[in-house]
């Protein structure tokens, strides 16, 4: 197959490349990204094409890529700058909206697109790892404190869109996943999440976990939602999977990983305390992220084990351990978006364009 991959150069979009590779060049790659990586595995993989799907006028530049493409996998998105909600919306929704559009112009038979977790409506019972979990029918309304949650929802929108109009057109599969997380993303989701002044080494060194008691997340390696993926490629599947390993991640199984003593903090503290860092651009997390954590619902994954014959490889402590020592030893690809992170090429891209939440190339 001829595959275009947006966002092929992220968290998902290397494992889905590694995902690939592993079937011996039995498709033809090509990733759109906004600084395309380096000759390198498994980037070496695709032809890249160089493309920021927030630009106006980007429906016209897909086009000639998605021509002749027999899938595309839609992974582009964006978390920072969180304080320009306007871009994150370009990219997120109207980015989106230009690939399914385009694909359908162009007659691509398949698109695969990467939705979350966030955009599901809060759970029926938050805070209980034992709980109810949602299927794939559960409402998808996220929640309204968060920019990634809402743009997550008006893309699921459009896809609905989408299919009433076009019953006949581009088929569209919908992946939604807990957290994925990978020691390559280590730096990724440093970058993402902590202050530029606060050294990666530190995590080896938390004595307290200080997190309300009812925190609980599902979560999900990025080589297990590749191989979904794959799968959903394969088989050109429709409709919505769930994609999550066991055991949910809960403020006790994160303390143990770091080796840290859990200490309830209520979320109410935390999210204060978070916004206002937030709002004096001293952490590039914003409150809706605080708020997602204690929404998100846990996820049934019975139809994709069902119908793609999915089931994770890796279990979530070991996923989780994983990405926090990835995080600790600042892990890193060759690709801009998975770049090493230290805190002196953070300061010096601080001073030299601005803080993270304000620039759109973190």
């Amino acid at each position: 197959m001829r595959i275009v991959i947006t966002g092929a150069s992220g968290n998902v979009g290397t494992a889905l490349l590694r995902r690939l590779e592993s079937e011996g060049g039995r498709h033809e790659l090509v990733g759109v990204c906004r600084r395309p990586p380096p000759d390198s595995p498994p980037y070496r993989t695709a032809s890249w094409v160089a493309l920021d799907l927030a630009e106006p006028g980007v429906d016209v530049a897909l086009r000639p890529v998605l021509r002749g493409a027999d899938a595309v996998v839609h992974l582009a998105w964006g978390f920072q700058p969180s304080h320009d909600v306007a871009y994150l919306d370009r990219l997120g929704v109207e980015g989106t909206r230009a690939v399914v559009d385009t694909a359908q112009d162009e007659g691509v038979p398949h698109l695969v697109h990467m939705s979350s977790v966030g955009a599901y409506s809060p759970g029926p019972d938050p805070g209980a790892p034992g709980g109810p979990r949602v299927t794939e029918e559960w409402p998808t309304g996220g929640i309204d404190s968060l920019a990634y949650s809402i743009e997550k929802v008006a893309a699921e929108r459009l896809l609905d869109e989408h299919e009433r109009r076009h019953p006949d057109g581009t088929a569209v599969a919908r992946m939604r996943p807990g957290l994925i997380v990978q020691r390559d993303a280590g730096s990724a989701l440093l970058r993402y999440g902590m202050p530029a002044y606060l050294p990666a080494a530190m995590l080896r060194h938390v004595p307290l976990l200080p997190l309300d008691r009812d925190f609980v997340v599902p979560l999900v390696h990025a080589d297990d939602v590749a191989d979904a993926v794959a799968r959903a490629l394969e088989r050109r599947a429709t409709g919505a999977f769930n994609l999550a390993a066991d055991p949910p991640v809960t403020r006790e199984l994160v303390a143990d990983v770091l080796g840290a003593r859990p200490v309830h903090l209520p979320r109410t503290v935390l999210r204060t305390a978070v916004d206002l860092a937030w709002r004096l651009r001293l952490q590039p997390l914003d409150a809706g992220w605080i708020d997602l954590a204690f929404a998100v619902p846990l996820l049934d994954t019975r139809r994709a084990r069902t119908e793609l014959g999915w089931s994770p490889t890796i279990d979530a402590r070991t996923a989780l351990a994983e990405v926090l020592t990835g995080m600790a030893d600042a892990a890193a690809t060759a690709s801009p978006a998975l770049r090493p992170r230290s805190v002196a090429a953070e300061l010096s891209a601080l001073a030299r364009r601005g803080p993270i939440v304000k620039r759109p190339l973190p």
